[in-house]
């Protein structure tokens, strides 16, 4: 027999690991799934008996669906209760440990990084059947190409989407203003670099060409910051 020391400086050692985990990545925030646990498993039963009868009427397989339903909703149970989403300095951070359909053949882990440079937009959905339990759904869009919406991250039974979209929005409006911060500083510099160039040597056509092209990057770029300072970007939540 194993003693209850044992046991618990494993548990200890355990929950030092996860610690030591999490101080590796700065969370910006973290959204929550435990509040809509109930109405996840709920919505996910509604639909799990409408595909059921279909078959039923279809070809009989519904029947065995039925009776597959409380393993179903075991699995549905462990699958909401192990997600984790939060929103790091750099990128959106989607982890999820399941059973696999016959949960005694072990678990599945899944753990997602999508980098925030790549990131075209968060949009919250809800379908007619999600409507009736207070469901949604959060898609995370690409930049680029658009890709079938299947190539999308898509989550479910997220509480409070709208804060989260916030928060994701809100840190891509900062990173655009560091950048344009970033390029302003080097292009100021660029008066200096004229100066330090020799007053005897005579400047060949191409440095002239080269001079003007720079001129006239550095006066866009700081039209640019005067716009974002009279204006500068917000986020607005979806109602």
């Amino acid at each position: 027999m194993v003693s209850d020391d044992v046991v618990d400086s494993l548990e200890k050692g355990l929950l030092s690991e996860t610690a030591n985990e999490a101080e590796d990545e700065i969370v910006l925030y973290s959204a929550s799934f435990q509040e809509m646990e109930e109405n996840y498993v709920k919505y996910q039963t509604a639909q799990w008996l409408l595909y059921s009868l279909l078959l039923i009427l279809a070809w009989g397989i519904g029947f065995f669906m039925l009776l597959y339903l409380p393993v179903r909703r075991y699995i549905l149970r462990k699958d909401i209760r192990s997600r984790k989403l939060y929103l790091t300095p750099n990128a959106i951070v989607y982890k999820v440990t399941k059973p696999v359909p016959f949960p005694i053949f072990g678990v599945l882990k899944k753990e997602k990084h999508v980098l925030l440079p790549s990131v075209a937009d968060v949009v919250i959905e809800q379908g007619y059947l999600q409507s009736l339990y207070g469901v949604y759904s959060l898609r995370i869009e690409h930049v680029g190409v658009r890709r079938p919406p299947s190539d999308d991250v898509q989550i479910h039974g997220i509480a409070n989407p709208s804060a989260f979209r916030k928060a994701v929005l809100m840190r891509l409006s900062s990173m655009t203003n560091e950048v344009f911060s970033r390029q302003v500083s080097t292009l100021e510099d660029i008066p200096n670099l004229r100066l330090q160039m020799s007053p005897s040597k005579p400047l060949r056509y191409g440095d002239l060409t080269l001079l003007q092209k720079l001129d006239e990057v550095g006066s866009s770029v700081k039209r640019v910051q005067t716009l974002l300072e009279e204006h500068p970007p917000t986020s607005e939540p979806i109602e």
